[in-house]
């Protein structure tokens, strides 16, 4: 047993012995130790959650907006007391550099909290269409699955907008980085969030996740990751036609026009490819460069990665820590190692520390638009860059990728919004605009379907009846 031990689910409003004695290890993947345990939930685990869910379902779904929208602003101040807490239990169990941690991983699902505190509050208007009274209600139970990149952001993308809606929750974190979600349901019990509103089964997806999918109990599933993942939890619901909400994965390109500020596309281009060591699904992994600049944005783009030090996430030099597992970094390595491309920065044989499951930052140029560095979703601090002749060639290689859920795109504003419009992704940044985090969040294709966050994430957890009178 450790200090960060966790040996009960939440169920209920309380902390409960799960249903088996099997625990999961929880590795710090920056010193290859385990400092943890949590219990391997099972399907009975899981009735059990489903069960305080639909009890609590009736009550909580007729509370008026405003005292869900207290009870949601309660969470909110008993969460953000825990933010140094946060960043710090991310960096042990994920490897995020404590910097990064407390700005992202601590600072941006306070902020979506915060949003959707506001939005529960407020009264949907009543709507009249003819003779109809159109109303909007909670979907019901919703069971919420959710990654390890960004442990905390999603599973309160999630669970905000759920809870503001009037549904209540399953929740199953990620087995990789289980940690940060108890920190969560602390803040539930201390802010007096209603018994079962709120439930919380760790454990792995094959087991856990598999159940909440099937679940006959479950209105509704959210889920957030892979998209072959996704894909299983689709077919799982849709074998007795439940709603889903699928946040799945991203092949972005960074479109760089001859008429942009080449050094600062570069320079915050890189930055985009390695946030989180390359572990996020909105990365831009791509960078599309004008014939005219693409020498230049080579060179800026490896001196640029070479200013990212390698090392222990608490160490404020560090600018890129470890990937999350031993078996993600072999993944990563593989695609270095099966590369045909030129590679300007990085690569196996650059110096990282010895022990962690660490990986270069990596850079290749000449890369092939329809080769499997430009067509796979890596997961890790590797770059891909293509040269495009014109903005019609552009434009066809970011539209080449069965993915579609965010991108960039440098230029004269009014040029670079219409490549933008063109663009077949849920998400584009012109020049470096700001992530809005009130904005839709959600992809095209293969990269999912629903949105998050904000009014439409908030949708997305009712359903709209029609009263004729």
């Amino acid at each position: 047993m450790t200090s960060l031990d966790r040996p009960h689910l939440f169920l209920g409003g309380e902390w409960v012995p799960p249903a088996s004695t099997e625990t999961i290890p929880v590795e710090n993947p920056a010193t290859e130790e385990v400092i943890a345990h949590v219990p391997a939930g099972t399907a009975a685990d899981v009735d059990r959650a489903v069960a305080a869910a639909r009890d609590a379902f009736e009550e909580w779904s007729a509370l008026p907006p405003a005292e869900r929208g207290a009870v949601l602003d309660r969470l909110h101040t008993a969460l953000a007391a825990r933010a140094g807490d946060i960043a710090r239990t991310v960096g042990l169990e994920l490897g995020t550099p404590l910097k990064v941690a407390q700005r992202v991983q601590a600072g941006l699902p306070l902020t979506v909290l915060r949003g959707y505190a506001d939005l529960a509050a407020r009264p949907v208007p009543p709507e009249q269409i003819g003779n109809s009274l159109i109303e909007h209600e909670p979907v019901g139970v919703v069971g919420a699955i959710t990654p390890w990149n960004y442990p905390l952001h999603q599973v309160v993308a999630k669970v905000a907008a759920a809870l503001a809606a009037g549904c209540t929750v399953v929740l199953k974190p990620s087995e990789l980085t289980p940690l940060v979600a108890y920190l969560l349901m602390d803040a539930a019990a201390e802010a007096g969030v209603p018994a079962g509103v709120l439930n919380m089964v760790t454990g792995t997806g094959p087991v856990v996740g598999a159940a909440i999918a099937g679940h006959p109990g479950v209105d509704m599933v959210s889920f957030t990751g892979s998209t072959a993942t996704g894909r299983a939890i689709s077919h799982a619901a849709a074998d007795r036609i439940a709603r889903v909400a699928l946040e799945l994965g991203g092949k972005s390109a960074n479109v760089i026009l001859e008429d942009a500020d080449l050094v600062k596309a570069v320079k915050v281009g890189v930055g985009n490819a390695f946030l989180n060591s390359g572990q996020t699904c909105t990365a831009w992994t791509r960078m599309l460069v004008h014939r005219s600049l693409y020498d230049e944005a080579v060179s800026l783009a490896a001196k640029t990665a070479a200013g990212y030090p390698v090392g222990d996430p608490f160490d404020e030099a560090t600018r890129l820590g470890p990937l999350v597992s031993g078996a993600q970094r072999q993944r990563v390595h593989g695609f270095v190692e099966r590369a045909t491309a030129r590679l300007v920065a990085g690569g196996l044989d650059a110096p990282v520390p010895g022990t962690g499951h660490f990986v270069a930052p990596t850079v290749f140029a000449d890369v092939d638009p329809g080769s499997e560095l430009a067509q796979e979703e890596i997961f890790g601090p590797v770059l891909s860059i293509i040269p495009f002749a014109d903005d019609d060639e552009a434009v066809a290689i970011a539209n080449n990728s069965r993915y579609g859920l965010a991108g960039g795109v440098w230029g004269s504003d009014e040029r670079a919004l219409a490549v933008a419009r063109r663009m077949r992704t849920g998400a584009v940044d012109i020049n470096g605009g700001a992530f809005n985090p009130v904005a839709p969040f959600g992809g095209y294709k293969q990269s999912g379907i629903g949105r998050e966050l904000g009014e439409y994430g908030l949708a997305e957890f009712r359903q709209v009846k029609a009263i004729q009178r």
